[in-house]
């Protein structure tokens, strides 16, 4: 792996465990087993390379995220697979958890990949919705955008539930909940 992709790695990781305050320039170097000067020589800083780490990650989110979404199936069971998907529920979501960070918040370069993920995914489930609703799986009083929102909001909290049990069996509560309201009508 070249100097600049272990840095990115490295950052990656140090953003998801300790956020961007938590995460120095030393710890990066360290984590990644690169030189003094290699950030400098690859990065104009910091915030540069955190940029670069949350843009792969972003990438990385949106490509599990379609791969479930995209795949085979009904609407139901596309977005049943999304909420089902291998995650690691106890370590939260790594896009989800920089929207705690207030350096990264603050910052509307640093921000605007963690937003526009987030939207992507939400746009991709509306869509998903208003194709079942057209196909008469789902009730047509049914508002693809709000449903797409409660999706995210119920991974999202489903992340911090199991975070603080200290269990993934919140999560999976959460999503078996919203797969149960979401039940195909019967025809």
């Amino acid at each position: 792996m070249s100097t600049p992709d272990r840095l990115i790695e490295s950052t990656r990781e140090l953003l998801w465990e300790r956020g961007y305050v938590g995460t120095s320039p030393k710890a990066i170097l360290e984590r990644a087993g690169a030189g003094q000067g290699s950030m400098y020589h690859h990065f104009k800083g910091k915030p540069d390379l955190a940029l670069a780490a949350i843009r792969r990650t972003a990438e990385e989110l949106l490509a599990a995220a379609e791969g479930a979404l995209a795949g085979p199936g009904t609407p139901y069971e596309r977005i049943e697979a999304y909420l089902r998907r291998e995650r690691d529920v106890l370590r939260g979501c790594p896009i989800g958890r920089l929207t705690m960070d207030p350096d990264v918040i603050a910052s509307d370069e640093l921000r605007a990949p963690v937003d526009e993920t987030l939207d992507r995914i939400r746009e991709r489930i509306a869509g998903i919705v208003e194709e079942g609703k057209e196909q008469g799986q789902f009730a047509a009083s049914l508002d693809g955008e709000e449903i797409a929102a409660t999706v995210l909001a119920t991974v999202q909290g489903g992340y911090v539930l199991a975070r603080a049990s200290g269990s993934p069996a919140a999560f999976d509560t959460g999503v078996r909940g919203l797969l149960s309201l979401l039940t195909p009508r019967a025809s």
